[in-house]
């Protein structure tokens, strides 16, 4: 049964999932790396973006791997996929994360504008949905094949899902850091009305990691 995912989303304590300021330079937003501090020396990062064999272990690590388990598919929004808005000036730009991207599945991105897909190494495949996010997870779906579907973010695709009740578990990261502004991920999205619940909350170091489920219904279990 395929379920619909966050993983790792990483929230400041005043509640943003990233900074100000986006670009090529700051992928994340100024300030926005200090939330991740959690996951970049754990060895599911390490080995997942730079193959490399070391890397922490512990309560960081085994939420990050957890988020790479059963999946078949990725939704991103565009800002994930790069800093460039509107029409596409052309094709050279490929996404963030070079010729051999850490998703290794087929990746959906919401846009505006269309574009081909784009075909990396690794088993990525970048496919550009401009028919909203029902049209991009039905896809999604397909491809998984009976795998999960991982929304990858940023904040507003995920409040997009949210609001039409299409995710059905949250594993979010709480980072000791204030960023004062950037991207709130749960403005105006009531989780309680939503039928979200706490269901595990672990502490490490560097983050509270904390896992909301809702219940399926009896449709959506059939799906």
């Amino acid at each position: 049964m395929t379920s619909v995912r966050v993983n790792g989303f990483t929230l400041s304590l005043d509640g943003y999932g990233a900074g100000p300021d986006q670009s090529i330079d700051n992928p994340l937003g100024l300030g926005g790396t200090e939330l991740h501090q959690w996951l970049f020396p754990t060895r599911t990062f390490q080995q997942t973006l730079f193959g490399n064999d070391g890397g922490t272990t512990g309560v960081d690590d085994d939420f990050a791997a957890r988020g790479f388990k059963n999946v078949g598919a990725w939704i991103l929004g565009r800002n994930m996929f790069g800093p460039i808005r509107g029409a596409w000036p052309d094709e050279n730009w490929k996404g963030w994360w070079g010729e051999n991207p850490p998703y290794h599945t087929p990746v959906f991105i919401l846009t505006h504008h269309a574009r081909p897909p784009i075909e990396m190494e690794g088993g990525t495949t970048f496919h550009f949905v401009t028919e909203g996010i029902h049209k991009a997870l039905e896809l999604a779906r397909e491809a998984a094949a009976g795998m999960d579907v991982r929304i990858g973010g940023g904040a507003a695709t995920i409040r997009q899902y949210l609001r039409a009740g299409l995710i059905d578990e949250m594993h979010i990261a709480i980072s000791p850091v204030l960023l004062g502004k950037g991207e709130s991920l749960f403005d105006g999205v009531d989780l309680r009305a939503l039928g979200y619940q706490c269901v595990e909350s672990v502490p490490s170091q560097k983050a509270t990691h904390v896992v909301l489920r809702r219940p399926r219904t009896s449709d959506e279990a059939t799906k």
